[in-house]
């Protein structure tokens, strides 16, 4: 984990209101996020079609670039946002979830940061496209622009003995596509389905539409067998897109079904750019400093897809890129020539790689890109930009700053991932900690992958969860505990003064142990600001779980264990054994964590009122050993670890040898409350869409 002096480097401050649902309101000031924002004089966003070969085409991708037609011009550079597909305690297959009144609030702030374009990776409840057709009605010549994923329902191909073009997986993805072009053009009904938007489908947004992406990430071991078993299989070109002689049976499948797409909207009478989905694991370039064979096993070549001159909108390279992983960009020697403001940027040379790559035939846009403002990070990034750990300001600079790098690089569009966090997500370094049945229930700060959004999605407290004591005498004048869906909350109030040292023991597990997990705050330390950490006892240290080296960090055989995440197994580079990597999240921050605190720091779990002679915690459930709160289910002891139903948590107090307790208890939930708000220092981002494309 970076020093904190290297974090405040990229905290750029921001107001932000902390409000319920279904409101989301920013806050006045310079660096505004929400509210009435002007745009640019004189700009006009209007779509503004051609007519090529009897075709409507709003837009266009070749290889002179990406070219939005609009009544003041031709856009060449997209901002965006991505747009996922569940809200708080769902998961995604509960799509109909979502309501017109999330959209129309999401599309409004959308609007008002400087968006200029909405994506969204498969097909959404028909209230998304009659929002959307509300939206640009009210706002014609400030529109939010469509990019419409057709996403591959059925993901067998990744199970051994499986391909692409087997029958059910192929018809499949061809049933999603006619949907998802019927639902644009507002002429579909589909019927009710298990893990998949229905309803009817009247509001015709096409004339907003920018642009497609097919598919997946796609799965490195599925596109081997795929290209293997498929080798032979013939092919024939088709009207609209036809893959080159090079092709790999991966990308002649690929083409089938964008030729079906293009079929399809031609004949409604429109082109648009259609592309593939793609990431780093399956990029088309080679990358030998890799560590892990199967991120540079597969490749999937978007020049080995291309239009013909019978499809006007074109093709462009869409890639989800990031700049922390794979590892390839830490230690291949070309990226690291490439600069960004006076500093190598292994990052932007890993882009200009791709980039170089398309350019005879297309132009790139990274349509998946940021950082995470969680407290938890999985993998250690260039530059600084690491999968987690990162305040909400230092997020959103950095997602700014990335946006502005590509913009001047000659990358086509940038679309920032998400709108909103997402609980339902895992990480590869907290999973095995968790039930992966009910992870959607409560939102981890240690899983960095649910808190990417520009949104963020407060729990609210538990209910029945608050428990308090007020001893008549001694050094404790009230110890009182309350939790929500992320942290169990805990506040010690002293009579006469301050400890210099707070001990917390927290017993979790039933059996002879009286201590699982403990939180020290000292605060004689560093140079009286103090210090404060958690640990937890040695059998139940969840590195365990994550890595099969033993001893899997060189205090391993110690009674008690800094609480640490692992961000990067021990690996071979370049001939080289190099060591596994660690996030020291244990070592707790000291600030406020009141969003309306002008000094708020989303990464502080402590902080001490001198005046009212009070120390506040606020510490995570997974920190406390919890696979899934909501239930009671702690990890015991074992690999795997053992899943234990617990009562609640005893909580143990030593204010420099003065003892209390306080016993937490709260009920089980399948639901609880949960605030949106745009994230703090989110105004940064918001220049940066303004500026880009006024």
């Amino acid at each position: 984990m970076r020093s904190r002096g290297s974090r405040r480097r990229w905290a750029l401050l921001a107001c932000s209101a902390v409000i319920a649902v279904p409101a989301l309101v920013g806050c006045s000031g310079s660096d505004d996020g929400g509210g009435d924002r002007e745009r640019a004089a004189g700009t006009d966003w209007t779509p503004a079609p051609a007519t090529v070969g009897g075709l409507a085409v709003l837009a266009q991708s070749d290889a002179d670039g990406f070219r939005l037609h609009t009544a003041s011009g031709d856009k060449t550079f997209l901002p965006g946002v991505n747009l996922g597909s569940t809200t708080p305690l769902h998961q995604p297959g509960e799509i109909n979830t979502i309501t017109a009144d999330h959209y129309r609030r999401w599309l409004d702030e959308m609007g008002g940061l400087g968006i200029r374009v909405v994506r969204v990776y498969t097909l959404h409840p028909p209230a998304f496209y009659d929002e959307l057709a509300r939206y640009n009605e009210a706002h014609p010549e400030a529109p939010l622009y469509l990019v419409q994923g057709a996403y591959l329902p059925n993901e067998e191909y990744v199970e051994p003995g499986r391909s692409l073009y087997d029958r059910d997986i192929d018809e499949a993805f061809a049933g999603e596509i006619a949907n998802v072009s019927g639902a644009v053009h507002g002429d579909l009904e589909r019927r009710p389905t298990p893990g998949q938007a229905s309803g009817s489908y009247t509001s015709d947004v096409s004339r907003w539409l920018l642009s497609w992406i097919v598919g997946v990430e796609w799965d490195p071991w599925g596109v081997v067998r795929t290209d293997r078993a498929e080798a032979d299989r013939p092919y024939a070109p088709g009207r609209y897109f036809a893959a080159t002689d090079g092709a790999s049976a991966t990308e002649r499948w690929i083409a089938g079904h964008m030729d079906d797409l293009a079929a399809l909207e031609a004949e409604r009478g429109t082109s648009a750019p259609i592309a593939l989905t793609n990431w780093p694991t399956a990029d088309p370039l080679e990358h030998p400093e890799e560590p892990l064979a199967e991120e540079d096993l597969a490749g999937v070549d978007a020049t080995h897809v291309l239009p013909t001159h019978a499809w006007p909108g074109g093709t462009f390279a869409s890639f989800h890129a990031y700049p922390y992983y794979p590892d390839f960009q830490r230690y291949e020697p070309g990226l690291q020539d490439e600069e960004w403001k006076g500093r190598k940027d292994p990052y932007a040379g890993y882009l200009m790689a791709l980039k170089e790559h398309v350019a005879d035939h297309m132009p790139l846009l990274v349509t998946e890109f940021g950082v995470p403002s969680s407290l938890g990070s999985a993998h250690v990034g260039t530059n600084g930009r690491d999968q987690g750990a990162h305040s909400e300001q230092e997020a959103m600079a950095m997602d700014a700053d990335m946006m502005r790098m590509m913009e001047d690089k000659g990358i086509s569009g940038a679309f920032v991932f998400a709108w909103t966090d997402e609980w339902f997500k895992r990480t590869w370094n907290t999973m095995e900690h968790q039930d992966a049945e009910r992870r959607q229930l409560w939102h981890d700060p240690l899983t960095n992958e649910q808190w990417f959004g520009l949104v963020a999605t407060d729990p609210g407290p538990i209910a029945d969860a608050p428990v308090e004591t007020s001893p008549a005498s001694g050094p404790y004048e009230y110890l009182y505990s309350w939790a929500d869906a992320s942290y169990v909350h805990v506040e010690a109030t002293f009579r006469d003064a301050l400890p210099d040292t707070l001990r917390i023991d927290a017993d979790v597990l039933p059996g002879p142990e009286k201590a699982d997990y403990r939180v020290t705050v000292d605060r004689t330390t560093d140079g009286g600001t103090g210090t404060a950490t958690l640990e937890v006892r040695k059998d139940l240290d969840p590195l365990r779980l994550d890595t099969t080296v033993r001893p899997y960090h060189p205090d391993a055989t110690k009674d008690w264990h800094l609480y640490r995440l692992i961000t990067n197994r021990r690996h071979l580079q370049g001939g080289r054994t190099l060591p596994a990597e660690y996030q020291d999240v244990g070592d707790l921050v000291r600030g406020p964590w009141d969003p309306k605190s002008g000094a708020y720091d989303s990464m502080a779990t402590w902080q001490v009122d001198e005046q009212r002679k009070v120390i506040r915690l606020r510490v995570p459930w997974s920190m406390l050993g919890f696979a899934d709160p909501s239930s009671h289910v702690a990890l015991g002891e074992g690999e795997p670890a053992a899943r234990v139903r617990v009562a609640g948590i005893h909580l143990a107090f030593d204010a420099d040898g003065a003892a209390d307790s306080l016993d937490v208890r709260w009920p089980d939930w399948n639901s609880t409350g949960y605030r949106e708000r745009e994230k703090s220092g989110i105004g940064v981002l918001a220049e940066a869409y303004r500026d880009l494309a006024p």
